[in-house]
This record gives C-alpha cells, sequence and structure tokens, in this order.
C-alpha cells in the first residue's frame, strides 16, 4: 500500500497537524504542491508535485488545501526495479535506476530523493517522508533483451534539507499513473 499526501505550499497549518496515518502503508510519500512564489512552503515545493496528483487520480492541491491519496501497487510478473545513490556533493546527489523484466507498454521511470523527517521535528506531529527531488518521467521502452535500462540523474536538494535524512527512492508507473513497482536505497551513504 502506498500513502501519497498532498500539501498545498499555502498550507503551513496542513504540515503543522495530524496528518492520515501512515500505519499499514508499506510506502510513504508526502509532497507539497506550489502555488505561489510568495507562499510559506515554496520552497520545497516540487513542480512534479500537482502531476503526480493528477496521475493518481486526485485533484491538483490548491491554496489551504491537503488532499491524502491510497493505492495498491499492481505488481508486474517479472518487473525487476533498483535504485542506488552516490554521497552528497556540492548540494547534489548522483541516482541510478536500473529496471530489467518485463516493461509493460508506456510505463515511466521516476526517481526521487525522499528527506526522512520523525514526527515532532521540522513543525510536523507526524513521521514525514517528503519528496525533495524528482527525475522523471523516464523512458523504459528501448529495453534491450536480456539487459537492464540503466537512467543516471544528479539531483539537486533545496537548501533547507538535511543531507543525512535523504534516502533515494524510484518506481514504475503505467500510463494512468497506477503503481507497478517501487524500490528504495538498501543503504544509503550520507
Amino acid at each position: 500500500m502506498v500513502l501519497e499526501r498532498f500539501i498545498s505550499a499555502d498550507c503551513s497549518d496542513c504540515w503543522q497537524a495530524d496528518a492520515a496515518a501512515a500505519s499499514g502503508t508499506q510506502w510513504l510519500f508526502d509532497w507539497i504542491s506550489p502555488t505561489t512564489p510568495e507562499a510559506p512552503m515554496s520552497a520545497a515545493a516540487p513542480v512534479e508535485s500537482r502531476e503526480r496528483a493528477l496521475r493518481a487520480g486526485g485533484p491538483a492541491p490548491v491554496a489551504q488545501q491537503m488532499l491524502v491519496l491510497r493505492s495498491a501497487i499492481a505488481p508486474t510478473p517479472g518487473l525487476q526495479l533498483a535504485v542506488e545513490s552516490g554521497p552528497a556533493w556540492s548540494g547534489y546527489i548522483g541516482l541510478q535506476l536500473s529496471v530489467g523484466g518485463r516493461v509493460p507498454t508506456g510505463a515511466s521511470g521516476w526517481m526521487a530523493l525522499v528527506e526522512q523527517i520523525p514526527a515532532g521535528s521540522e513543525g510536523s506531529a507526524v513521521r514525514r517522508e517528503l519528496v525533495r527531488a524528482v527525475a522523471g518521467p523516464l523512458p523504459l521502452s528501448a529495453r534491450r533483451t536480456g539487459g537492464a535500462i540503466k537512467h543516471l540523474a544528479a539531483l539537486r536538494w533545496p537548501e533547507s534539507a538535511k543531507p543525512e535524512r535523504l534516502v533515494a527512492r524510484a518506481w514504475v508507473e503505467s500510463t494512468d499513473g497506477a503503481w507497478l513497482a517501487m524500490a528504495s536505497e538498501r543503504c544509503p551513504q550520507r
């Protein structure tokens, strides 16, 4: 089960409030959705947040709003996914996505840096898995027989992020935004 919490960059109260419980979920993503550059949390709002909310079947979060979506992962037999990261350097972390096996037609790959924020810190009452930077959609249609597709990207994190709390995540989405596979790095080295 995947829990996605989308918070408008205008809604500091939404960030501070008790959010939808993450119990029973295997994967958690907290997205801050951009509104205006003057919004209190706009520095932590990747543009991909709004697009992900729409792909997941929800409306785009707007001012003073929070959207919570729960989704199941529709596993694809034979699909293999892995993500790795390099050390933090000059505000960047390099990520590598590897996808092997049977990739459904039209599926896309994604990588993200996610900051793991403990409950009671950064003004949040609950544990957060805050999406800080995203790479995607990454094409998966060029997979050669017998080999894996690999994508490499250097992602810059916001100055407000703490690099020692960042982990790499990767996923594969179907054309309608459904989750097909999810992976996290095994041992972050920050």
